[in-house]
This record gives C-alpha cells, sequence and structure tokens, in this order.
C-alpha cells in the first residue's frame, strides 16, 4: 500500500482547520486514513502545528510520501533533520549521541530564531501603538485649540454684544426721561 502524509481539512467556511494524517494514496483527501499525526492551523499568526514526532519520524522512516506543504511543516518541526541524522548514523559517520546534540542545538538555535521574531514582533506592535497614541494625541490638541478659539471668540461676541447693550441702556434712559415730563 503507497501512503502519503497529507492534510485533512477541517474547520468551516473561510476558516480551515487541518489535521495531518498518514493515508492511502487511493483514499480521498477527507475520506478514510490511517492515522492522525498531528493538527495544523494557518489562521493564527504564526501557524500553528501539533504534531506527534515520534510517529511522523517514523512514517517517513517507512517511506510515506509527504505532499508539498506538509514536508514544509515536517520539515521546520525537525523531522526531516531528525531523519538525515539518523541515516548518518546508519552509515558510521558519527554515534546517536552526537547525532542527539546536534539535533538539540539545532532545536534551540531554531527555538532562539523564533524568540526573537516574535520580540521583534511586539516591539514593532508596542512601537505602532505608540505612534497610534502620539498622532492621537496631536489630534486631540488641535481639536483642542480650535475649541478654546471658538470659545474665546464666542466670550469675546457676547463681551461686545454686552458692552453694547450696556451703552444703548443708559442712552435710552435719558431720552425716555424727558418724555415722561
Amino acid at each position: 500500500m503507497a501512503t502519503k502524509i497529507r492534510l485533512q481539512r477541517n474547520g468551516r467556511k473561510s476558516y480551515a482547520f487541518y489535521s495531518i494524517v498518514i493515508a492511502d494514496v487511493r483514499a480521498p483527501r477527507d475520506g478514510k486514513f490511517t492515522e492522525k499525526i498531528g493538527t495544523y492551523n494557518p489562521n493564527t499568526d504564526p501557524a500553528t502545528v501539533d504534531l506527534n514526532f515520534e510517529r511522523a519520524l517514523h512514517w517517513v522512516m517507512c517511506g510515506a510520501q509527504p505532499t508539498d506543504t506538509v514536508r514544509n511543516i515536517l520539515s521546520k518541526e525537525g523531522v526531516y533533520m531528525k531523519k538525515h541524522l539518523l541515516g548518518g548514523v546508519a552509515k558510521g559517520a558519527f554515534t546517536e549521541a552526537e547525532a542527539e546534540a546536534k539535533f538539540e542545538a539545532w532545536k534551540n538555535n531554531k527555538q532562539s530564531g523564533l524568540a526573537a521574531l516574535k520580540a521583534k514582533q511586539e516591539e514593532a506592535k508596542k512601537a505602532e501603538a505608540k505612534a497610534r497614541l502620539e498622532a492621537e494625541k496631536k489630534v486631540n490638541e488641535e481639536i483642542a485649540k480650535k475649541v478654546a478659539e471658538k470659545k474665546a471668540a464666542e466670550a469675546a461676541a457676547k463681551a461686545e454684544t454686552e458692552a453694547a447693550a450696556t451703552e444703548e441702556a443708559p442712552a435710552a434712559e435719558v431720552t425716555e426721561a424727558p418724555a415722561e415730563a
């Protein structure tokens, strides 16, 4: 039986969520499968992969052919690196302990790179939020300045009308007084 390691689609419309499965090449995409070895969620940033590493390595060593996407996933998770190192052990290039040490070094290097990338993304997010806050403060200051100018203009207009009203009031009293007499 020719086997493939491929993705099986789950999830709702426009929100795909995949299972990583071992299946016969003749089986339909979402049909019968031999074993489920993990999940892949491309909707998160970065994409979330939950993989049974030992079973994936077992199937790759048995000759199961992954699809292109699954090959990329397995490569990023280190399955192919481990297969390569185990091939070197089988040929006698180095011991199993050396292979394990090389794999751990590779894994630590990859995790530190991912941590640095995540820290960089967080820093960029904070910088963007700070820039948005500064822009909003600037806009608010401009609005407050316009409102203050408008209030000052209204206060000046009100004071002017009051002054005009007080000037007219004594003049009206003077003209009314002789009329009464």
